[in-house]
């Protein structure tokens, strides 16, 4: 239930890990125009864009026509994507170095979010409806510990019911996404509870802030289960139904209105309790390692700017490929750590929806959901008497094929932009 998406992002807007540092635009707060008169003499730069950073303050572009008489900037450190701004004798070249390295710089941070963002929540979507059904299959008897087995299975499902279903369900978790996010925005605009943490944090204000997560998986909770079902429902006997389905879905099961669910159906407040320790464990963990990762490649970035100074393209490269790879690995270690509470969640979740899933042995044929645990406690005693310690990791190979492919994808667009930024430089 935890949003997939690295923390870097602010709706479009990225934030590169290494921006907080002297000398990559984070140190100095961007120049803004209050007046008439601000704006007269000097020619304003181009509207940002998602990934790109503003100019530090102090540089002006100078007007049209009028030769650069201004002084450099002293400041603690120099803009590591300019070859040399105006006013330092490089002339008109110089300015054209400093602009178009301004443009690659947006052009990098744009492109390198914008594949994280694709691979996570698109590419990446087969592994998780592949994941989620072998979870809800407690009748399977081969558990796809590994990639192998799930790329047959991946194979099946497309011969027999075509691309479709490995993509199903994909839209409403995007809804999922959107309720989340409005839901935190909501409940801490009306409430004193903060959706970031100050630097100087204290017990009381880290308590407040999971208090505000845990009310935002509340209310995301019953949409949530919709979604899972999109997701685990066969495309065999599954009906053509509207992006919208997942909300009314969700407002269904809060109202108990829409589809009957047989008597197995566990009310939601029971849910609370699995969901809300589901998503506050995850966000801690990932947020910790994520965290601990940013700090050791900012320690290896300053290493590295003493022994390359001058280097744009690892400059450009360095600036927003650290957080892509903390939230990589942090994702990975939190999603490999809860897998088993994982399991249960999505158990107690589907049971008496009346859900009929694919059968993950064969990859054809189907398998209804009759499960008929009593909560949480009981849920997790059946599986380790029944299934074994195992059963809590079916279908952990799509996890395995998924942070592979992820990885994959980040290296790839690497080695694309460096070849793009050096051309360029």
């Amino acid at each position: 239930m935890h949003p997939r998406r690295p923390d870097g992002f602010d709706g479009l807007g990225y934030r590169g890990g290494a921006r907080d540092e002297p000398g990559f635009g984070g140190a100095f707060p961007a120049r803004s125009f209050s007046s008439g008169s601000d704006l007269g003499p000097w020619v304003t730069t181009p509207p940002d864009i998602p990934g790109s950073r503003n100019l530090h303050w102090g540089e002006k572009s100078p007007p049209y026509g009028v030769p650069s008489t201004s002084t450099p900037y002293e400041g603690p450190a120099e803009d590591p994507f300019s070859g040399s701004g105006p006013g330092t004798g490089g002339g008109g070249g110089g300015g054209a170095r400093g602009q178009s390295s301004e443009q690659l710089n947006r052009f990098a941070g744009f492109g390198i979010g914008l594949a994280s963002l694709f691979t996570e929540n698109v590419l990446a979507h087969p592994c998780i409806v592949l994941r989620r059904q072998c979870q809800v299959n407690y009748h399977a008897d081969h558990y796809h510990l590994t990639p192998f087995t799930i790329v047959n299975i991946m194979y099946n499902f497309n011969k027999t019911q075509g691309p479709r279903s490995l993509w199903k369900g994909m839209g409403s978790t995007f809804i999922v996404q959107g309720v989340t996010l409005g839901a935190e925005g909501l409940i801490s605009e009306f409430t004193s509870l903060p959706r970031e943490i100050a630097h100087k944090w204290n017990p009381k204000q880290i308590c407040e802030h999971l208090l505000l997560k845990s009310l935002t998986y509340i209310v995301a909770m019953p949409f949530y289960s919709a979604s899972l079902i999109e997701t685990v429902q066969s495309e065999i006997i599954r009906e053509n139904s509207s992006i919208l389905e997942c909300i009314r879905e969700g407002i269904g099961r809060v109202l108990g209105l829409g589809v009957p669910h047989s008597k197995r159906l566990l009310p939601l407040h029971s849910l609370i309790f699995p969901t809300v320790l589901h998503g506050v464990l995850h966000y801690i963990i990932s947020t910790v390692i994520q965290k601990f990762v940013l700090l050791i490649l900012k320690r290896k970035t300053c290493t590295s700017h003493l022994a390359e100074s001058g280097c744009p393209v690892q400059c450009i490269l360095e600036a927003y490929f650290p957080e892509l790879i903390a939230n990589f690995v942090a994702s990975l270690c939190s999603d490999v750590i809860l897998y088993p509470l994982e399991t249960v969640l999505h158990r107690l979740h589907i049971q008496g929806t009346r859900t009929i899933i694919d059968n993950t042995d064969l990859g054809y044929e189907v398998l209804p959901i009759n499960t008929q645990y009593e909560g949480m406690r009981d849920c997790i005693s059946t599986i380790k008497q029944e299934e074994g310690v195992l059963g809590f990791y079916k279908g952990f190979g799509a996890v395995m094929i998924q942070y592979t492919l992820h990885a994959v994808i980040l290296q790839f667009t690497k080695i694309i932009y460096t070849a793009l930024l050096q051309n360029a430089a």
